[in-house]
């Protein structure tokens, strides 16, 4: 039979050798958490990019268009503010609903799995 002073020993090596691989295993889950956030987000801004670039472009155009209509280039492009200028207007007061809320939903969800 072993004497109590061993066991105890052997005992405080195995606690110790569970607390250093718990401890690696928070570390890479932590690492796949913040790995799958990441990429998920620089996916998205990738296509939020391209659909920002093609929405420039067309913006410029509608706006060259409405002043070809209107006889001066320039009024066009006014007419183009006033539209963002309303649409920004109407974003800063529904931010939280309809960006912030979802965007935080997301980051929480992706973290969680």
């Amino acid at each position: 039979m072993k004497s109590p002073e061993v066991l105890i020993e052997g005992l405080l090596e195995r606690v110790e050798a569970y607390g250093i691989a718990t401890l690696e295993l928070s570390k890479l889950k932590a690492l796949e958490t913040t790995t799958i956030v990441a990429t998920s987000i620089l996916s998205k801004l990738g296509t939020i990019a391209s659909f920002a670039v093609f929405f420039i472009i067309l913006n410029v155009g509608i706006a060259l268009l409405l002043g070809d209509w209107l006889g001066k280039y320039y009024y066009g492009f006014f007419i183009v503010a006033l539209i963002f200028l309303a649409t920004g207007v109407v974003f800063y007061f529904y931010l939280y609903q309809w960006i912030k809320k979802p965007v935080s939903d997301f980051i929480i969800t992706k973290s969680l799995q």
